[in-house]
C-alpha cells in the first residue's frame, strides 16, 4: 500500500499541482475519508491525529489528502486535531454567556478600527461580501444585513493593540478571558502544523512557513446568530445569516455547533450544505493562502443561511460558532512562492504585507 501513497503523495506535491480526482484519495489508507460529496463538490474528511503522530507512511498519506482538499475544494475537515472537546465546551458556555449579557454592556466593548480588529460587533454592523464597492455593500447592508453578532479576540501579548475584556466577577472558574487567551494558543498551534503539513504539499520543507506565523497575528471570533422567526427568511428572497464571501488570511479553524446553516460553493456554482461533524473541525484556506500559491489553493465562497432543519414554533434557535482566522505576521510580505509560476508574469497577484491586505477588507466590510 505504501507503494500506492508515495506515488499519490508525489502526484499531489508535484510543481504542476494538478487536480486530481476525489475517487483517487479514497486510495489513502484510514487518513481520507468523505465529509461531503456532492454537485462534483468534495470535502474530505481527514485523521490529523495520524499527522501529529503517525508513521511517515500515515504523515503522507495526510499530507496528500489535505492537498487535494485545498487544492480541488479549498475546505477540509479535521479530525482527531488535538484541541479536547472539554476546551471547545468551555469556549462556546463562554460564548453564550458574554451574548447573554445586556446590550449596553456589550456595546461598551465595541469594534473600533479594522487596524485592531477587537471587540464587540452589534447585528447588522458586519456585512461580509466580495464587493469592493462600497455603495454595493451599503445597499446589501440595508437589504440583507448579517443576522449575526460577534465578538473578536486578537493575541493578548500585543504591545500597542489591546483587547476589549469584559468585566467579570471573581469565580473559582476561570475567567473568560483566561478561556479564550488559553483557546487562542491552543489553535495558533494547530494553525503551525496544519501549515507544516501543507508545506509539504507544496514540495517546500516543513518548516517554511514557520517564521511567517510565529506571531500569531490572529484573531478569535464568538459568533452568535440569534434565533431569528422562520418568516424573514420567506418574506425576504437572499436574506442569509452571513453573506457569501472568502476568508482573508492563511487558514480559518471553524467550530460550530449542531444546527448548521454553512454552505460552500461548489465547482458547478451551487451551494453545499458543510454539515457539521461531530468531533470534526472545518478547515478553510483563506485569500492570502490563495495568493501565496498563486491560485493554486482555492479561498472558496461559503455563507451562512436559514438552519436546514424545520423551523421550532416558527423559529429557527441560535446558532453559535467560533472561528479561529490565521494570518501571516502583520509584517510579512505575501508574494507568490517559487514553484507555482514559471515566469513573473505568471503571478496573478502582486506582493502585498499581510497587514495591509487584512486592514483593506475589513474596511469594506463594516460600517462606522
Amino acid at each position: 500500500m505504501w507503494g500506492d501513497v508515495e506515488v499519490l503523495y508525489r502526484h499531489l506535491t508535484s510543481s504542476t499541482f494538478d487536480i486530481i480526482d476525489p475517487q483517487d484519495i479514497m486510495m489513502l489508507p484510514e487518513a481520507v475519508a468523505t465529509g461531503v460529496e456532492k454537485d462534483g463538490l468534495f470535502i474530505p474528511l481527514i485523521d490529523f491525529g495520524l499527522f501529529l503522530h503517525g508513521t511517515e507512511t500515515d504523515k503522507a498519506a495526510v499530507v496528500a489528502g489535505v492537498s487535494s482538499g485545498f487544492k480541488n475544494a479549498g475546505f477540509i475537515y479535521l479530525k482527531n486535531h488535538g484541541i479536547p472537546p472539554s476546551s471547545i465546551s468551555s469556549v462556546f458556555a463562554s460564548s453564550k454567556s458574554f451574548f447573554s449579557r445586556p446590550q449596553e454592556e456589550k456595546d461598551a466593548l465595541k469594534w473600533l478600527t479594522p487596524e485592531s480588529n477587537r471587540g464587540y460587533v452589534s447585528p447588522g454592523r458586519e456585512k461580509v461580501t466580495q464587493s469592493t464597492d462600497a455603495a454595493e455593500i451599503a445597499a446589501l447592508r440595508e437589504k440583507h444585513p448579517d443576522l449575526k453578532e460577534s465578538f473578536e479576540i486578537g493575541r493578548d501579548n500585543h504591545p500597542v493593540l489591546l483587547n476589549n475584556w469584559p468585566v467579570e466577577e471573581a469565580t473559582s472558574e476561570a475567567s473568560f478571558r483566561q478561556t479564550m487567551t488559553a483557546f487562542y494558543s491552543t489553535c495558533q498551534s494547530l494553525h503551525i502544523q496544519v501549515m507544516r503539513c501543507l508545506a509539504l504539499g507544496l514540495g517546500l520543507q516543513e518548516e517554511h512557513f514557520d517564521s511567517f506565523i510565529d506571531a500569531a497575528d490572529n484573531n478569535l471570533r464568538l459568533l452568535h446568530y440569534p434565533a431569528t422567526p422562520a418568516s424573514v427568511f420567506k418574506q425576504n428572497v437572499g436574506q442569509v445569516r452571513a453573506g457569501k464571501h472568502t476568508d482573508y488570511g492563511t487558514i480559518t479553524l471553524l467550530f460550530q455547533d449542531t444546527r448548521g446553516g454553512l454552505q460552500v460553493r461548489g465547482p458547478q456554482g451551487t451551494w453545499v450544505n458543510a454539515t457539521p461533524i461531530e468531533g470534526t473541525i472545518v478547515v478553510n484556506a483563506g485569500d492570502l493562502l490563495a495568493r501565496w500559491s498563486n491560485g493554486k489553493i482555492m479561498s472558496t465562497e461559503h455563507q451562512v443561511v436559514e438552519p436546514p432543519s424545520e423551523p421550532e414554533e416558527g423559529w429557527h434557535p441560535a446558532r453559535y460558532s467560533c472561528a479561529y482566522f490565521c494570518n501571516p505576521n502583520a509584517e510579512a510580505t505575501i508574494e507568490a512562492l517559487r514553484g507555482t509560476y514559471e515566469k513573473e508574469e505568471d503571478k496573478i497577484w502582486p506582493a502585498i504585507r499581510a497587514d495591509e491586505y487584512l486592514v483593506q477588507r475589513l474596511t469594506k466590510t463594516y460600517s462606522y
